[in-house]
C-alpha cells in the first residue's frame, strides 16, 4: 500500500517522508511515555509468548474443524486455560512466588555467624524528618522523601525543597533551588542556616514534562535499557568534587522465565540551570550519566552509600523464605517460611537504613550503611526475630543474613515492640502517639554483644494521616532477649548504654550464670561511680559522728570540772 502510494509521485514520496520523519520523532520523543508498555513485556514475556502460542493454535484448529461441537471444546478450553492461568498466576500469587524463587536463587547469600555492631545512630525516624521539613518551606513547595546518605562521612537526611505539585505553573517553570541536608545522629535537626543549601536542578521529582526526573531518566535510555531498566528511589547526594548530584537507583530485570528484579546501577544527574540547549537535550536523549553496577567501585562518592532501590531490598530479603526449599513456604509446609512484617501504625516500613560496624565479624564486609531486615514466621500470631538480613546499601551483589532461629535465642522481633512499648508507659494516650520504627541497636555490653530495638514514639493529629515530628522525641530500647523496655534520653546518646545496664544489669548477672563479665566482678562506669558515692557518704557519716562524740566529750569534761 505504501510503496504503491510512493510511486504515484513527488508529493507523494514527501508526504511519506514527512509522516515517516514525524512518526521517528515521536517514538524519539515519547519514548517515556511508552517505556511503561515495553517494561511490561519484558517482566511478562514468558507468559505472553505462552498465551499468544496457545492462541494461536486454538485459533488453528478452531478454523480447520467443522465441527459445531468441537468448535464450542475448543473455545471452552481456551477459557479454562486463561481462566486457570489468572487464578493460579494472580489470584494466589504463583507468579510472583515463581519471581521469587528467582531472586533466591540468584542471591550471592552469605550467613554470618556474629552480628555487627551499629554505629551512628539515627536519633529520628524518617516521617518525622518528612513531618519537619514540610514545617519549614512555603505554600507553593513541597519536599521530597528524606533519603539516609553519607555526606563529608557523615550521616545525613537530604531532601530536596522543590516546587509544589498543587500548582502545576510551578512545576512547569520553577527549578529545585535547594536541599535539606541534616545530621541524623542529633535530636535537634535544623532546617534552616548551613542545612539548607542553596543548589539549583533543573530535573526533579515534582517537575514536569521533560525536567520530571523520571521523564529525563528514561530519555537517557538506549533502545535496550528501555526494555530492561526502570527509575526508581531519588537520592541527592555530594559526588567526589563535592558538587551536589541527583542519583536516581535503577531496577534491572533479569531472566526469561519469570523475569525477576536487581539492581541496575545509577543515573547521574548534574546540578545546572535550565537553559535551552538543556530543552533540546532533554526532549532528544534525556538527562544523566548511565553508572553500571560494574562500574560504582570507581566512583568513591557511590561506595558504602545508599543507592539500592528499597523494591529489590525488599525482594531479596523476603525471597529467604526459600530457605528450606522451593515448596516450604506453599500452605501445607511453612517450617522454615519467613516474612518481612509490616506494622499498621509505622509509615515508613523496613527495610530501615542503619549504619554497621563489621569490623570484628572476620567477614570481607564493609561498614557504612545497610538495608535492615527483621524476618519473622509468617503466622500473624509469631512474632519471634528470626533472621537478620543486611543488605549493603551501595548494591554491592552481597545478602548476608543471622539466623536466630536456628541458634534457639528466642528474642522478640519487630511486631513484638509496640505492645512492649505501650506496656511500659500505660499513662500515655496511645490513641494519638504511636511507636513507630523499630531499628536495631546492637552494642557490646557486660561482656557480649547484645541486641535491642530502638524505638521513638511519634505523635499523630486526629483525623490526619502524618506524624508530627517532636525535636526531643521519647525514645526507647526494647531488649529482644530479656523483653525489657528501657527508656533513654535523646539529648545523651553516650550515656545510653549505662542507661541500660544500671536498669538490667542485676537481671543479666542473676541469669547469665557463664558470663565470664560477671564471675570477674565487673562493675559498669555507673557501679564504680555508685561504690565510689557510698564510700564518700560513709566517710562523711563517719567524720560528723566523730565530730559529735568530740563535742559531747567536752560537754562532759566541762561537767566533771564544774564538779
Amino acid at each position: 500500500m505504501i510503496k504503491r502510494y510512493w510511486q504515484k509521485g513527488a508529493k507523494q514520496k514527501i508526504r511519506v517522508i514527512i509522516i515517516a520523519i514525524a512518526l521517528l520523532v515521536t517514538l524519539l520523543v515519547l519514548r517515556d511515555d511508552y517505556q511503561p508498555g515495553l517494561l511490561f513485556i519484558r517482566k511478562y514475556i514468558f507468559i505472553i509468548l505462552l498465551s499468544f502460542l496457545v492462541l494461536f493454535l486454538a485459533i488453528r484448529n478452531f478454523r480447520k474443524t467443522a465441527s459445531a461441537g468441537k468448535r464450542i471444546g475448543i473455545f471452552v478450553s481456551l477459557i479454562v486455560f486463561f481462566g486457570l492461568l489468572y487464578v493460579v498466576g494472580w489470584h494466589y500469587k504463583m507468579y510472583d512466588y515463581m519471581k521469587t524463587f528467582n531472586v533466591y536463587n540468584n542471591l550471592n547469600r552469605i550467613e554470618i555467624s556474629e552480628l555487627p555492631l551499629t554505629q551512628n545512630e539515627r536519633i529520628q525516624p524518617m516521617r518525622n524528618i518528612f513531618s519537619m521539613a514540610n514545617e519549614s518551606v512555603g505554600e507553593t513547595k513541597d519536599v521530597s522523601l528524606p533519603h539516609l546518605v553519607r555526606v563529608d562521612s557523615v550521616n545525613k537526611w537530604t531532601m530536596a525543597i522543590q516546587p509544589t505539585e498543587k500548582y502545576v505553573w510551578q512545576g512547569i517553570n520553577d527549578n529545585i533551588e535547594e536541599i535539606f541536608a541534616v545530621s541524623s545522629t542529633t535530636p535537634f535537626p535544623r532546617f534552616s542556616s548551613e542545612n539548607r543549601i542553596p543548589v539549583t536542578f533543573s530535573i526533579g521529582e515534582s517537575l514536569k514534562f521533560s525536567r520530571n526526573t523520571y521523564n529525563a531518566v528514561v530519555q537517557r535510555f538506549n533502545i535496550f535499557q528501555l526494555f530492561t531498566l526502570e527509575p526508581s528511589d531519588t537520592f541527592y547526594m555530594k559526588n567526589d568534587k563535592g558538587a551536589w548530584v541527583e542519583v536516581v537507583s535503577l531496577i534491572k530485570w533479569k531472566g526469561f522465565l519469570f523475569p525477576y528484579p536487581t539492581f541496575g546501577g545509577v543515573m547521574v544527574v548534574e546540578n545546572g540551570e535550565h537553559d535551552f540547549n538543556d530543552y533540546v537535550e532533554r526532549i532528544l536523549i534525556g538527562k544523566g550519566t548511565y553508572i553500571s553496577p560494574e562500574e560504582m567501585k570507581n566512583h568513591p562518592y557511590l561506595t558504602k552509600q545508599n543507592t539500592l532501590s528499597e523494591k529489590v531490598s525488599r525482594l531479596q530479603a523476603e525471597s529467604l523464605k526459600f530457605i528450606g526449599g522451593f515448596s516450604d513456604p506453599l500452605p501445607w509446609n511453612m517450617k522454615t517460611a519467613v516474612k518481612i512484617p509490616n506494622l499498621p501504625d509505622d509509615q515508613n516500613q523496613q527495610p530501615f537504613v542503619t549504619d554497621f560496624d563489621f569490623t570484628d565479624t572476620n567477614l570481607d564486609a564493609y561498614s557504612g550503611l545497610y538495608h535492615w531486615f527483621g524476618l519473622e514466621p509468617v503466622g500473624d500470631e509469631r512474632t519471634s526475630l528470626t533472621y537478620s538480613v543486611f543488605i549493603p546499601a551501595d548494591g554491592t551483589d552481597r545478602l548476608y543474613f543471622y539466623d536466630h532461629g536456628s541458634k534457639k535465642q528466642g528474642y522478640a522481633g519487630v511486631s513484638a515492640m509496640p505492645l512492649k512499648i505501650i506496656e511500659s508507659r500505660k499513662e500515655f494516650d496511645w490513641s494519638v502517639n504511636k511507636p513507630v520504627e523499630f531499628r536495631p541497636y546492637i552494642k557490646n555490653i557486660a561482656g557480649r554483644k547484645r541486641m535491642f530495638f530502638l524505638g521513638t514514639i511519634s505523635a499523630v493529629r486526629e483525623g490526619s494521616d502524618k506524624f508530627d515530628g517532636a525535636a526531643t522525641p521519647d525514645l526507647a530500647l526494647i531488649d529482644s532477649e530479656y523483653r525489657d523496655v528501657v527508656w533513654i534520653d535523646a539529648k545523651h546518646p553516650s550515656r545510653w548504654n549505662d542507661f541500660v545496664y544500671e536498669q538490667l544489669g542485676e537481671a543479666w548477672k542473676e541469669s547469665e550464670t557463664t558470663n565470664d563479665y560477671f564471675k570477674k566482678n565487673h562493675f559498669s562506669i555507673i557501679e564504680k561511680n555508685k561504690v565510689l558515692l557510698d564510700s564518700i557518704q560513709l566517710l562523711t557519716k563517719q567524720k560528723k559522728d566523730i565530730e559529735k562524740i568530740n563535742k559531747l566529750q567536752k560537754q562532759i569534761d566541762s561537767i566533771k570540772g564544774l564538779d
